[in-house]
């Protein structure tokens, strides 16, 4: 079966644990965000792309895999035994002492709340508890202070108590992602640890509209559908490598960049999603070269992807016992399990700039060559959107069909 997907902005977690910080104004010594935690991150973001690819099958996959590993850190912060050994498999964690991933995970945070006057990052947390329920204290108050986390008791039996949630996440994401959790919320739901990243950034150099034309996208061999191009000719970061095509265009100030990965004519990119790990990303942008008069086309787009129940893919990486009654997370309460891990992503692409925004929700409950340089998208592709100074992957994609 085709792996098609549109993966995006796998990257807001990839490159630290990036969590809900609101409004934060200082400068952030980023030599306090450990670079293993920035590989880890990295890591789960093309684990868990390639695992949702092969799940797909034909389709766009988009995703923030750093929402992803955020949520899923909070709850780890819970985690004991085989459970935590689980989650720290999955999450690429192992090795990684306690305090240094926190560290990193509150300065992650802070930086990229603070990321760029001229592009809108956000990531907030929160986490809302059943009321009467005993949670440890000190599981809330390390989410608190590594993550920001709002902390929320609400009586789950009233009608509105969903909405209430839902609000947060509407908010948190200036209205692009509006609902996760649904009405009535079922007995047994402990607990919600929420993630919610919002990204709205204007192209360093932006396309004309006047530029944009129309013309056919290429979804596979035998299918063509019509799009509009958008189209420039300038310089920037390009790379012509056996295999695959490459640009870097920035965004605002250029601490913060899109990526577009274009295999070859004849390469399935579901092949080349399946060879791509921390290792070959690296590989591609280290090709880049600043390059003069590329001609740059790619489809104006908008994507949703979701609401996408994460669990199978979690457990194929390892994470299968937090899904069982054999789950240990006493560092919460005793007798819980997590029961659902949603996610849903939205973003839209055009002559401006970029807009996007993900959201994840995780249910706890209780047990019971010498060419002229182009870069011409009119096939499936791939991109991803970088956080430049950490190199933390915000966000990242797969565009194969319209």
């Amino acid at each position: 079966m085709k792996k098609k997907a549109c993966l995006a902005i796998a990257a807001v977690f990839a490159a630290a644990a990036l969590t809900g910080c609101g409004s934060q104004t200082a400068r952030v010594d980023t030599s306090k965000i450990s670079a293993a935690v920035i590989d880890a991150n990295n890591g789960f973001a093309f684990d868990i792309f390639r695992e949702l690819d092969t799940e797909e099958g034909e389709g766009n996959i988009f995703i923030s895999p750093i929402s992803i590993s955020t949520a899923l850190t909070m709850v780890y912060e819970g985690a004991g035994g085989t459970t935590r050994e689980a989650m720290a498999e999955a999450l690429n964690y192992k090795g990684i002492e306690t305090d240094d991933l926190n560290e990193s995970c509150r300065n992650l945070l802070l930086h990229l709340n603070s990321l760029d006057a001229k592009v809108d990052l956000s990531i907030k947390n929160s986490i809302w508890i059943r009321q009467g329920e005993e949670i440890k204290q000190s599981f809330t108050e390390t989410n608190k202070e590594v993550f920001d986390a709002q902390v929320t008791e609400l009586d789950f039996s009233k009608a509105d108590a969903a909405d209430t949630i839902n609000r947060w996440i509407s908010d948190s994401t200036q209205g692009k992602i509006d609902k996760m959790v649904s009405s009535p919320i079922d007995p047994l739901v402990v607990m919600y640890l929420i993630n919610a990243i919002y990204f709205k950034g204007e192209w360093t150099t932006r396309f004309e509209e006047k530029n944009t034309f129309a013309a056919k996208f290429n979804s596979s061999e035998a299918s063509q559908e019509d799009v509009m191009m958008m189209s420039m000719q300038s310089d920037m970061d390009y790379a012509s490598e056996e295999g695959y095509r490459a640009v870097r265009m920035p965004y605002g100030s250029k601490k913060a960049a899109m990526y577009c990965i274009l295999p070859d004519k004849g390469v399935d990119v579901n092949e080349f999603i399946s060879g791509m790990d921390a290792a070959k990303w690296r590989e591609i942008k280290e090709s880049l070269a600043a390059t003069a008069n590329v001609t740059m086309q790619m489809p104006r787009f908008r994507m949703e992807y979701g609401i996408k129940e994460l669990k199978g893919a979690l457990s194929d990486l390892g994470m299968g016992i937090c899904f069982t009654e054999d789950a240990d997370l006493t560092g919460i309460r005793n007798n819980l399990l997590i029961s659902s891990v949603l996610h849903k992503a939205v973003i839209e692409v055009n002559e401006k700039g970029t807009e996007a925004a993900a959201v994840t929700s995780v249910e706890i409950k209780t047990t019971s060559a010498g060419e002229m340089p182009e870069f011409i998208a009119d096939r499936p592709f791939i991109f991803i959107i970088e956080d430049s100074v950490t190199g933390s992957i915000l966000f990242m994609g797969k565009y194969s069909k319209v």
